[in-house]
Protein backbone atom coordinates (compact mmCIF):
# COMPACT_ATOMS: atom_id res chain seq x y z
CA UNK A 1 0.00 0.00 0.00
CA UNK A 2 1.14 3.54 -0.87
CA UNK A 3 0.11 6.85 0.48
CA UNK A 4 -2.45 8.35 -1.81
CA UNK A 5 -3.36 12.03 -0.45
CA UNK A 6 -3.47 13.87 3.28
CA UNK A 7 -6.92 15.02 3.51
CA UNK A 8 -7.65 17.85 5.87
CA UNK A 9 -10.47 15.79 7.43
CA UNK A 10 -12.23 13.38 7.97
CA UNK A 11 -15.32 14.28 5.42
CA UNK A 12 -12.50 15.19 2.58
CA UNK A 13 -11.17 11.70 3.39
CA UNK A 14 -14.90 9.61 3.23
CA UNK A 15 -15.38 12.00 -0.20
CA UNK A 16 -12.25 10.88 -2.25
CA UNK A 17 -12.15 7.10 -0.68
CA UNK A 18 -16.36 7.12 -2.39
CA UNK A 19 -14.67 8.71 -5.57
CA UNK A 20 -11.76 5.79 -5.78
CA UNK A 21 -14.33 2.81 -4.58
CA UNK A 22 -16.86 4.19 -7.64
CA UNK A 23 -13.45 3.69 -10.27
CA UNK A 24 -12.66 0.02 -8.62
CA UNK A 25 -9.70 1.83 -6.75
CA UNK A 26 -9.71 -0.11 -3.33
CA UNK A 27 -8.68 2.55 -0.85
CA UNK A 28 -8.35 2.98 3.08
CA UNK A 29 -8.48 6.12 5.35
CA UNK A 30 -5.75 5.86 7.88
CA UNK A 31 -6.16 8.96 10.93
CA UNK A 32 -3.57 10.24 12.51
CA UNK A 33 -5.75 10.47 15.41
CA UNK A 34 -4.63 8.72 18.73
CA UNK A 35 -6.42 9.12 21.99
CA UNK A 36 -3.98 8.15 24.26
CA UNK A 37 -2.08 11.46 22.65
CA UNK A 38 -5.05 13.67 22.82
CA UNK A 39 -4.31 14.21 19.27
CA UNK A 40 -1.22 15.76 18.96
CA UNK A 41 0.23 13.48 15.98
CA UNK A 42 -2.45 15.18 13.64
CA UNK A 43 -1.10 18.78 14.48
CA UNK A 44 1.93 17.69 13.41
CA UNK A 45 1.33 15.06 10.36
CA UNK A 46 -1.90 16.28 9.56
CA UNK A 47 -5.45 14.68 9.93
CA UNK A 48 -4.76 11.53 8.07
CA UNK A 49 -3.79 9.67 5.04
CA UNK A 50 -5.59 7.76 2.28
CA UNK A 51 -3.85 4.66 0.90
CA UNK A 52 -3.83 2.49 -2.42
CA UNK A 53 -2.53 -0.90 -3.57
CA UNK A 54 0.51 -0.43 -5.33
CA UNK A 55 -0.76 -1.46 -8.57
CA UNK A 56 -3.44 1.10 -8.32
CA UNK A 57 -1.46 4.14 -7.44
CA UNK A 58 -1.16 6.18 -10.88
CA UNK A 59 -4.80 5.70 -11.85
CA UNK A 60 -5.42 6.86 -8.20
CA UNK A 61 -3.52 10.02 -8.37
CA UNK A 62 -4.79 10.63 -12.00
CA UNK A 63 -8.28 10.79 -10.42
CA UNK A 64 -6.95 12.58 -7.79
CA UNK A 65 -5.81 15.00 -10.16
CA UNK A 66 -8.79 15.65 -11.81
CA UNK A 67 -10.71 15.98 -9.29
CA UNK A 68 -9.27 18.28 -7.52
CA UNK A 69 -8.83 21.03 -11.00
CA UNK A 70 -12.97 20.20 -12.19
CA UNK A 71 -15.23 22.78 -11.78
CA UNK A 72 -18.15 21.83 -10.35
CA UNK A 73 -19.71 21.66 -13.73
CA UNK A 74 -17.36 18.94 -14.86
CA UNK A 75 -17.68 16.94 -11.64
CA UNK A 76 -18.79 13.48 -12.85
CA UNK A 77 -22.09 13.66 -10.94
CA UNK A 78 -25.15 14.49 -11.12
CA UNK A 79 -27.63 16.81 -9.04
CA UNK A 80 -29.98 14.57 -7.75
CA UNK A 81 -31.97 16.82 -5.62
CA UNK A 82 -35.83 16.44 -5.11
CA UNK A 83 -35.82 19.64 -7.67
CA UNK A 84 -33.66 17.66 -10.09
CA UNK A 85 -34.44 13.89 -10.23
CA UNK A 86 -32.01 11.78 -12.24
Amino acid sequence: MKNLIKPENEAEANVIKMILEERGIYAEIRSFHDTAYNGIYQAQYGWGVIRVADEDFAEAQKIIEEWNSAVPEELPWEDESPDNPP
